[in-house]
């Protein structure tokens, strides 16, 4: 049935249009699924590469610095965000690789007591700033963003193919209605 279906020419009197255009859109979307793990490799690789290019250049311009802390943390420097709910901010002094020393506002754990070592991660013009990138948020990241394109890639697809089959059968029955119209009244003898 399938083949015939497929076939260029309509075989049978109840082979409709709609039903080739169907059949069709079913190969074409089996075939498109097909490639979506491609898509999914893909974007996975690009954006893994980009994510690698930010976390390098991050490496290459933040440093970190042994410093002491200088005052006890308060309550109401805490930081906000939670990611940081365990940290506050507290004045803390380091020395530069120039020899000179530096004080700033950084953020530390709240436990620390005045004279304790932390370490603060610092830009190229000394402001405190994150941690760079590790390798395995690089890696999730990437992951993440490849599976995300394989699965919306999936799901257009399906939705697709959804609403072309639903118009091939409002088609369809608007097709066998029409027909009926014109038979019907021979085989019921309604109407003669």
């Amino acid at each position: 049935m399938r083949t015939r279906v497929l076939s260029r020419r309509r075989r049978g009197p109840l082979c409709r249009r709609s039903d080739v255009v169907e059949a069709w859109t079913a190969v074409a979307v089996t075939v498109l699924l097909l490639t979506v793990p491609l898509a999914g490799v893909l974007t996975t690789r690009w954006t893994y590469a980009d994510a690698r290019a930010a976390a390098d250049e991050q490496r290459a311009d933040r440093h970190r610095v042994r410093a002491e802390v200088l005052e006890r943390p308060s309550k109401a420097q805490a930081s906000s965000g939670s990611e940081r709910r365990n940290a506050t901010r507290a004045t803390v002094r380091w020395t530069d690789p120039d020899g000179g020393v530096r004080t700033a506002l950084a953020r530390v754990p709240a436990h620390v007591r005045p004279g304790e070592p932390v370490h603060v991660w610092l830009d190229s013009w000394g402001r405190e700033v994150l941690p760079p990138v590790d390798d395995a948020s690089v890696w999730q990241y990437g992951v993440g963003m490849g599976t995300l394109a394989a699965g919306s890639t999936a799901a257009v697809l399906l939705l697709a193919h959804r609403a072309v089959r639903r118009a091939a059968l409002r088609r369809r029955l608007e097709e066998w209605e029409r027909d009926w119209a014109r038979t019907g009244p021979l085989w019921t003898h309604r109407g003669v």
